[in-house]
């Protein structure tokens, strides 16, 4: 793996040159794409010096220790910072999902449970909301489709990150939150104090950079205007302002009636559209790739049940990574970053593994 390293170092020198040319500034598509490029070569060059260094420090003390036994006091440490530097600049170098720096449109759904199950998408799409917050992310709500007791039958929510490093990036972080959710908790409207089990889809796609990366032909396209409503049926607007748009070759439906404006609204659908069509590309293409390209965490089964939120014990539990935490109440605030790395860890871990086994 560390034979590609002078190929990426060189690859970083070009891009750098590439950056100071103002032809490229003036393509903001081309401006982005180089500018994630050099953030991630960058990275994978600072720590290639840093172990190069270390490496340096260990040679030159058993070097030294040869003639003063003081030396050789300071060699364990040393090599635990070798060590500790292979392995990051070894991280670096497994070939990473190249979405990772995109945004992302999340959807979440209620599922088993009913009005509880529409309570708990609310609770977690100000879960999310808040976690962006932390992370200095934006968040557009782009449709709703709200219960009778104030949850979400269906809510979408656009989430932006500033970041044009990778690792750093929105989908580089939620992916791994698309599957069901369960939450086990006493309803708001259990009388009796029992507690209940419910669950709640989510689903992450990235969102598409410039509208032209995913060609898509109008002529496949069906879309129906309609008069949008609220809770219950009670129409919130009196004219046709709801979209749906059907994307007839993949059978995607998307519809939107957030917005006032039909024109909105419209433009809202073709974003999601295009999010779930590079998705879908991508799950083709993961589905074709080898096992070290694959994500060990992120399965392509949307219906997996991914994590428990349980409310009388304050825990929180991912089945995949095995992570546990009594901190629930503190998650629901927006505190996911611990479950967020465990996943983040665990797919490296696999992915090592493939890479290794491969080799």
């Amino acid at each position: 793996m560390f034979e590609s390293v002078q190929t990426l170092i060189d690859e970083h020198r070009r891009v750098q040159e590439e950056l100071s040319d103002p032809a490229v500034h003036a393509d903001a598509a081309r401006a982005k794409r180089v500018n994630r490029r050099y953030a991630e070569l960058s990275r994978i060059v600072a720590a290639h010096e840093a172990w190069v260094a270390a490496s340096d420090d260990l040679d030159a003390a058993r070097e030294l220790a040869r003639e003063d036994d003081a030396f050789a006091a300071e060699i364990p440490a040393l090599e635990e910072g070798l060590q500790a530097a292979q392995e990051r600049l070894r991280r670096l170098l497994i070939p990473r999902d190249p979405d990772d720096a995109r945004d992302v449109i999340m959807e979440i759904k209620a599922g088993e449970g009913g009005a509880e199950s529409a309570l708990f998408a609310a609770d977690l799409l100000r879960m999310y909301v808040q976690y962006a917050a932390s992370k200095g992310w934006k968040t557009e709500l782009l449709e709703r489709n709200e219960s009778d007791l104030g949850g979400y039958k269906d809510v979408q929510v656009a989430i932006k990150g500033s970041s044009t490093d990778p690792a750093q990036g929105v989908w580089a972080h939620l992916k791994y939150e698309g599957g069901v959710h369960r939450v086990q908790r006493v309803p708001a409207t259990e009388s009796q104090g029992r507690i209940h089990t419910s669950t709640t889809g989510v689903l992450v796609f990235p969102e598409v950079d410039e509208p032209d990366e995913i060609a898509i032909n109008q002529n496949d396209l069906k879309i129906d205007v309609f008069r949008s409503s609220g809770p219950g049926g009670q129409s919130v607007n009196t004219t046709d302002s709801a979209v749906r748009i059907t994307h007839l070759p993949s059978g995607i439906v998307v519809s939107m009636q957030n917005e006032k404006s039909q024109l909105q609204n419209r433009e809202a659908a073709m974003r999601v559209l295009r999010a779930r069509l590079l998705a879908k590309q991508q799950e083709e293409l993961d589905a074709a790739a080898s096992d070290a390209r694959k994500s060990q965490i992120r399965g392509m089964d949307r219906s997996e049940r991914i994590r428990t939120y349980n409310f009388p014990e304050n825990r929180i539990a991912d089945h995949r990574t095995g992570f546990k935490a009594y901190n629930l109440d503190q998650v629901m605030d927006g505190a996911l970053e611990p479950i967020i790395e465990s996943a983040i860890q665990a797919d490296e871990e696999a992915r090592l593994a493939a890479v290794g086994s491969d080799s």
